[in-house]
C-alpha cells in the first residue's frame, strides 16, 4: 500500500519577506510541469481546470492519452477557462453548444459535466488512441480550424503525464494567497476522480491517500497540488521525494530526509508521503 498525506500549515513569511525586499523578482502565481527537461506553465485557474479534466478521465478508467486529447482541446477552445460565452451559443471549457445536443447551458458550465461529455464523444471513435492528438480532438469538436489543436500537444502531454502520476515530481506551484481553506475542499478534485481507486482519510488539516498502485497516489497528490487555486499548499512528500513551496519561485522536488524518506515502513509493506498546506 502507498500513502500520501496532505496537511495544512500557516504561511505568513511571504509578507515579511516582501516588505524587506519589495522589488525582488518573483515568478507569477500558477503551476508548472516539467517533463523531459521542458516546462509548461498554467495560471491557478487553468491548473485547477486541468486537474478536473484529468481527474474525470481517471474516474472513467481512461488512459492518460484521453486526458492529453482533452487538455489540448480545452487549451485551444477556452485557454482552459470555464467561460460563459463563445461563438454562437458555445460555452465552457470545450465550447460545447446547447443547440447541438451537448446539454443545457447550466450543465455545460459544470467542468465535470463538460469533461465527461467530451470523453463520451471521444471514445465513440475507434481510432482515437492511434491517430494524432490534434486529429482525435478534431473528430470530437469538428472545428472550422482543424489544425488548431496541434500547437497545444506538447503542453497537454506534459500536464497529462504529471496529473495522472506517470511523471513523478513533475509539478510545482506558487500560490501567495493569505486565505485558508478546509482540506476537504482542497482535495475535492482528487477525491472525486480517484474515489474508487484511492482510499482517502482526512484528520484535521491532513488527508491521507492510500493505494496499492504508487502511480495513483502520485496522481492524487498532483491533482490536489494542481487544485491549489482552492487553497495554498506548503510542501509535499511522496516516497523519497520532497517539495517545499517557495513564494518567489517554482520550487523543485528534492530528496526527502527523515522518517518520510523511506518508501517502505518496517514490516508494513507500505510507502509514505506527505504534503503540507495552509491551515
Amino acid at each position: 500500500m502507498v500513502l500520501a498525506i496532505l496537511a495544512g500549515l500557516g504561511w505568513g513569511g511571504y509578507k515579511v519577506w516582501k516588505a524587506v525586499d519589495p522589488f525582488a523578482t518573483t515568478e507569477p502565481e500558477g503551476c508548472r510541469v516539467t517533463v523531459s527537461g521542458q516546462s509548461y506553465d498554467l495560471d491557478l485557474e487553468q491548473s485547477q481546470n486541468a486537474a478536473i479534466i484529468t481527474a474525470e478521465s481517471i474516474r472513467r478508467g481512461l488512459p492518460a492519452h484521453a486526458a492529453t486529447v482533452a487538455l489540448a482541446t480545452a487549451m485551444q477552445e477556452s485557454k482552459l477557462r470555464n467561460i460563459n460565452y463563445g461563438d454562437r451559443d458555445s460555452l465552457g471549457l470545450f465550447q460545447q453548444r446547447p443547440s447541438q445536443g451537448w446539454g443545457t447551458a447550466t450543465q455545460i458550465m459544470d467542468p465535470w459535466y463538460s469533461s465527461g461529455k467530451f470523453y463520451e464523444e471521444l471514445v465513440k471513435f475507434g481510432n482515437w488512441e492511434t491517430i494524432s492528438i490534434n486529429d482525435a480532438a478534431q473528430q470530437v469538436q469538428r472545428s472550422g480550424y482543424p489544425e488548431a489543436y496541434r500547437k497545444h500537444e506538447s503542453l497537454a502531454k506534459a500536464w497529462s503525464s504529471a496529473l495522472t502520476g506517470q511523471s513523478p515530481s513533475a509539478l510545482t506551484c506558487i500560490n501567495r494567497s493569505t486565505e485558508t481553506t478546509r482540506i476537504q475542499k482542497l482535495t475535492s478534485t482528487a477525491r472525486k476522480g480517484l474515489a474508487s481507486k484511492v482510499a482517502v482519510q482526512a484528520t484535521g488539516s491532513t488527508v491521507t491517500f492510500t493505494a496499492t498502485d504508487p502511480t495513483l497516489v502520485r496522481a492524487a497528490v498532483a491533482l490536489t497540488m494542481a487544485s491549489t487555486n482552492l487553497g495554498p499548499i506548503d510542501h509535499a512528500t511522496v516516497a523519497t521525494t520532497n517539495w517545499k513551496a517557495d513564494p518567489d519561485r517554482y520550487a523543485p522536488w528534492t530528496a526527502a530526509s527523515g522518517p518520510s524518506a523511506s518508501p517502505v515502513s518496517s514490516g508494513s509493506g507500505r510507502a509514505y508521503g506527505t504534503v503540507t498546506a495552509r491551515s
